[in-house]
């Protein structure tokens, strides 16, 4: 049942994504599994007969899931995507560089997952078989143990106070088997799990290390092929200045003093060129320093105008706060002087009807 060389996972697929775990208080937000993008794989096991999902950072596993075929990746968006794992009551989350890889991931996922469950069918039908060996072998099993258990006899007279005690401890003897073999399994798992991760550490290590080694040998080409061309310059040169050397020794002298007669003529009208330039921008550094005094001057005259300028601004707001305040004061004596002949004129209405009464009072 349990080979003593076990068979290696296999890996189907792998790809480099960024890992996220849900935050298990809030169920919203995601939790970073990773600074960076690691590699994600899924394997086989083939004594196991069940697919997994592992990824590891450094030298710590941040997924390691089984597939079971209620299993759903769920493409959020273009580059990312979740699936919930039950068993370690989690929710993983890739972030992908690109919209194919992502693609890549979900259709490998899915086949996954159909195997998955091809395979736990047949796991199924194994233990359906299984069982019912099982079921044949447990009551001479159960007889066997109750000898050694020295049950007594009216329990094996009677049948079916017999029959009832060889199934319970058949039971037992059989959730105590299952119950080994679960330990057995976890202890196995965990420790294929640190094999797991010392693998994948050292396949990281193997990986970056031939990369640097592909590295090296591009640098190694490239210096060879620098070295050459300096070399096919060096040779080059090397026969110029024989070439030179060669002229020279043969040649004639006058002419080359006659060239650096005319080279020299030629730099010294250059050089009373430049000495009249020079000249001539130091009289217009002169004529500058004159426009630079006019335009300051021209500046404080503007400041004493903008001064002058905010003075009379000052002036006008009060002479317009006063200008208002005095219209305030002309509308309000007129008001009162309005109302004044309106109390004069009722005064004048009543004295004239207080003297046609005392007119009519004379002529009774």
């Amino acid at each position: 049942m349990y080979p003593q060389h076990r068979e290696r996972e296999q890996p189907i697929f792998s790809a480099r994504a960024h890992v996220f775990q849900i935050d298990p208080n809030t169920k919203r937000n995601w939790i970073p599994a990773s600074k960076h993008a690691v590699t994600v794989s899924f394997f086989y096991d083939g004594n196991r007969n069940v697919y997994r999902i592992i990824s590891v950072g450094g030298t710590k596993a941040i997924i390691n899931c089984t597939i079971t075929p209620s299993m759903t990746f769920t493409r959020t968006s273009q580059k990312f995507g979740q699936w919930a794992d039950s068993r370690a009551n989690t929710v993983y989350g890739l972030g992908f560089a690109t919209e194919q890889q992502l693609h890549q991931f979900s259709e490998r996922f899915k086949e996954v997952k159909e195997a998955a469950r091809l395979a736990r069918e047949k796991s199924q039908d194994k233990m359906e078989f299984v069982n019912t060996a099982l079921s044949i072998a447990a009551p001479q099993f159960s007889q066997d143990l109750g000898d050694e258990l020295q049950s007594p006899p009216v329990m094996c007279v009677n049948g079916p106070e017999d029959k009832m005690f060889r199934s319970q401890s058949a039971d037992i003897t059989l959730s105590s088997e299952k119950e080994r073999i679960k330990k057995m399994l976890s202890e196995g798992s965990i420790c294929e799990m640190n094999l797991e991760a010392e693998l994948f550490t050292l396949q990281d290590s193997n990986s970056k290390l031939v990369s640097a080694l592909h590295e090296a040998n591009n640098n190694v080409q490239q210096w060879k092929k620098q070295l050459a061309a300096y070399q096919e310059e060096t040779e080059r040169l090397r026969d110029q200045v024989a070439d030179l050397e060669a002229h020279g020794s043969h040649g004639p002298s006058d002419m080359l003093k006659d060239e650096l007669t005319r080279s020299l003529e030629e730099l010294e009208a250059l050089l009373k060129a430049k000495d009249e330039e020079i000249h001539i921008l130091q009289n217009k550094k002169s004529e500058y320093h004159e426009m630079e005094q006019e335009r300051e001057e021209a500046i404080h005259r503007l400041q004493e105008m903008e001064m002058r300028n905010l003075e009379l601004e000052r002036r006008v707001q009060n002479a317009e706060q006063n200008l208002a305040a005095s219209l305030e004061e002309r509308d309000r004596t007129e008001s009162e002087v309005q109302r004044a002949i309106e109390i004069l004129d009722v005064k004048l209405f009543d004295l004239n009807d207080l003297r046609q009464s005392l007119v009519k009072l004379i002529d009774k």
